[in-house]
């Protein structure tokens, strides 16, 4: 390791123990400067400028798109890689079988190896960050190193940056320590420099987490939530940890805002996997009278049981970091007029008149376009014009939907959790859990038909418990029985915990429900259950409507149609049963008796059904 002789130039609240982090990542690392950001707006405009004469940031055409900018990453980084995310606990059992496990002293050595000297020839940005409103009970804070000004312009979007919080962490002397490197230094050992390229990263990536130590460690990339280590690193890895030591919940989940018509406001959350319409639903637009739907989160809720024993609900992000393809007037209208102004693009195409395009925001495809690698495009062209994971980075406060509370320090108190995936059978419309346990139960076992042979088995299930598999930053079988717990603590305080899917297809391949604004029907039902406002029957799933009781007016929907969205076949269950038995076995030991006994529960309902 080098000595960095340059010096860290703290701003006067930045407490000792925090400077003295600082200095020892900066003796590692050597960058050539170091920066504080303050989150101010002529610090913004300073690294747009920085960027745009870069090359990393392509300014858009001020007249159709103001103050936003294009960004195209290499094509090997272009997404998560959970094959190189590390939960590196103390024990491997604690990661547990669904995590890469990594020993953390030997990982420590290897970050050492690939720190030392990374930032030579760039500047160190030291990024104070707040996950959720300023001085929240349910918020934390964070600490961001990175010699990446694409990170520092998204990490203002995605989190409350700069001096007050840093005045926070000076007044609680608390902090999550992250550090991130594109991995890609301007000089090497010997001081032999090499120019700089528009989109830096490494081939050999780590993304690292500590839970005993709370530290995060990304190399390599500078993408996403690889170097966004606010997201899911922070948010969810991290998070899940200290929730589970403290008694609260760090969750991948939407939070919403729903107000009937008599005015009563509610509080829903929902767990989707990738690809089974959450951003949709966090913008949702109900297509039946008198409902209105506001956002409150879009990706990540923490929750904490609040003074009154219910449990209350914050998204700890400040902005979207949403997947653009697909997105459009018809499918997301709201995320769609969210990003007319002040967005960052990741890999979508270009426009000729300096516009920014991407597969299913138009049914008319552009005759030109510049692809998001930079080459020309046209129609007849065989790859995509934008990558399929590429995104928008856009404030929260942008999408008309965002609700008026959506900062409340305190939360909102959450009446319902939702659970989703994708499933072409067995699973109905919706159906309520017959408790807590039963709804851990469901939570367990959420999954997603493959529906391509790229992904395995077409048909089999690719199972995402409460949608937080590649971020759950423990053994997910003990966060199983910490949300027992929980339940057990919230009591008769706790939120009804529903299971939702719209991709239910007929004999023929179709779809039976029309979805996107049409689910609201579906969740109304579940609202007015908490009200005891209407029935329902018990069913293999859980409780499903009672028949009348689901809002179907005005839907081109017979009784034959809606029989099919909630009928249930024996064999199909009891080999879903059996193959849940066989998935909750890989967790040995750590696998909750109690899910056994809602398994044991399961088979009975199916023995007892009528098939």
């Amino acid at each position: 390791m080098t000595t960095n002789p340059i010096t860290v130039n703290a701003p006067a609240e930045a407490p000792a123990d925090l400077v003295a982090w600082v200095e020892q990542v900066a003796s590692l690392t050597t960058p050539d400067t170091i920066y504080w950001c303050d989150g101010s707006i002529e610090e913004r405009d300073g690294l747009y400028a920085q960027m745009v004469a870069s090359g990393t940031f392509i300014k858009l055409n001020p007249d159709k798109r103001p103050d936003s900018y294009l960004a195209r990453s290499l094509p090997s980084d272009v997404a998560r890689v959970e094959s190189r995310t590390f939960i590196c606990s103390e024990k491997e059992e604690d990661a547990g079988p669904t995590n890469n496990w990594a020993d953390p002293a030997q990982m420590k050595e290897t970050l050492k190896g690939v720190f030392d000297g990374s930032m030579r020839g760039r500047t160190m940005y030291v990024i104070p960050f707040s996950m959720g409103p300023l001085g929240g009970n349910i918020s934390r804070l964070g600490i961001e190193i990175t010699d990446s000004p694409y990170v520092v312009a998204n990490m203002r979007i995605m989190t409350r940056i700069g001096t007050d919080a840093l005045t926070l962490i000076a007044e609680t002397g608390e902090f999550i320590p992250a550090v991130h490197s594109v991995g890609y230094p301007l000089v090497d050992a010997l001081g032999n420099a090499r120019p700089d390229v528009t989109w830096p990263c490494n081939d050999d990536k780590y993304i690292t987490h500590f839970p005993e130590t709370k530290e995060i460690w990304s190399y390599g990339s500078g993408y996403g939530g690889n170097a966004l280590l606010g997201k899911k690193c922070y948010a969810l890895r991290i998070a899940s940890v200290l929730a589970r030591d403290e008694g609260w919940l760090a969750e991948h989940m939407l939070v919403l805002k729903i107000t009937g018509p008599d005015g009563r406001v509610y509080h829903l959350t929902a767990a989707f996997p990738s690809a089974c319409g959450k951003t949709n639903l966090a913008m949702l637009r109900p297509t039946i009278p008198g409902w209105t739907v506001e956002t409150v989160g879009d990706d990540i809720a923490w929750m904490r049981p609040g003074p009154d024993g219910r449990l209350y609900a914050i998204n700890p992000e400040a902005g979207f970091f949403g997947v653009a393809p697909m997105t459009s007037l018809k499918t997301n209208p709201t995320a769609l007029l969210a990003l007319d102004h002040d967005v960052i693009f990741t890999n979508v195409a270009l426009t000729d008149d300096g516009d920014i395009w991407w597969e299913g925001m138009t049914d008319e495809v552009p005759a030109h376009l510049i692809d998001w690698q930079g080459n020309d495009w046209t129609p007849e062209s065989t790859t995509p014009a934008a990558h399929p994971n590429s995104r928008f980075t856009v404030r929260a406060d942008q999408a008309s939907s965002i609700a008026a509370d959506w900062e409340d320090p305190a939360g909102v108190p959450i009446d319902v959790i939702l659970f989703g995936g994708r499933r072409a059978t067995n699973i109905p419309l919706i159906s309520e859990s017959y408790d807590w346990e039963h709804g851990v139960f469901v939570g367990a076992t959420v999954a997603s038909e493959q529906t391509a042979a790229a992904e395995g088995t077409v048909g089999a299930l690719r199972r995402d418990p409460f949608a937080m598999l590649p971020f759950c930053g423990y053994n997910m079988a003990d966060y199983w029985a910490h949300w027992l717990e929980v339940g057990k603590s919230l009591g008769d305080k706790a939120p009804k915990i529903f299971q939702v899917n719209w991709f239910r297809k007929d004999a023929d391949g179709s779809y039976l429900w029309p979805g996107f604004g049409e689910n609201s029907r579906p969740i109304e039902w579940a609202l007015r259950r908490i009200n005891g406002e209407v029935g329902a029957v018990d069913a293999i799933s859980g409780r499903i409507p009672a028949a009348g009781d689901l809002n179907v007016e005005g839907l081109d929907m017979d009784e034959t149609d809606i029989a099919k969205l909630f009928a249930f076949d024996n064999d199909a269950w009891s080999a879903e049963a059996d193959v849940t038995a066989e998935y909750f076995s890989q967790f040995g030991e750590h696998a909750p008796a109690e899910l056994y006994g809602q398994l044991d529960k399961l088979k009975a309902r199916i023995a007892a059904h009528e098939g």
